[in-house]
């Protein structure tokens, strides 16, 4: 399903499944764009996304193929799509890269049999939150809970 992008300097841009040897690049991708956290190892997730049937992780690179402008990773659970780790390059924000990426993901979803597609957003966060709404997505009433089972109880 690969689709392509030109940015405003006429870069094209195609968007494309992750490939080995990309995952340092994507991780640093998510580093610089705020999205990593102490407790979740980027390079893990990655890893963990690859080789799960209803998980992919789609990439934005320039068509030199030398370098990675953005990322999304989107997973199925047989109910409902999510998406996670949408990253667009600082440099390469205001060229519609985020929306054509998460278009993407959402049309792999569907594929899949997704009828909804859901993500999580930091409370704070009124840019990303706006971002999103620009897509369509809205604020639904809901508690997200959690328990990390590596833990132990």
């Amino acid at each position: 399903m690969p689709g392509s992008a030109a940015s405003k300097d006429g870069t094209e841009f195609a968007i494309r499944r992750i490939r080995d040897g990309e995952e340092e690049a994507v991780a640093e991708l998510w580093y610089v764009c705020g999205l990593t956290r102490p407790w979740n190892d980027p390079l893990n997730d990655i890893a963990s996304a690859r080789t799960n049937v209803s998980s992919e992780i789609f990439v934005a690179a320039n068509g030199h193929g030398d370098g990675i402008a953005g990322s999304v990773m989107a997973g199925y659970d047989g109910h409902r799509g999510w998406v996670y780790y949408v990253a667009v390059a600082p440099e390469c924000r205001a060229q519609r890269l985020g929306k054509r990426l998460m278009h993407h993901a959402e049309t792999w979803l569907r594929n899949l049999g997704a009828r909804k597609v859901m993500l999580m957003i930091r409370e704070d966060n009124e840019e990303v939150r706006r971002f999103y709404e620009g897509l369509g997505y809205g604020i639904e009433g809901r508690t997200v809970m959690s328990c990390w089972l590596d833990e132990g109880r």
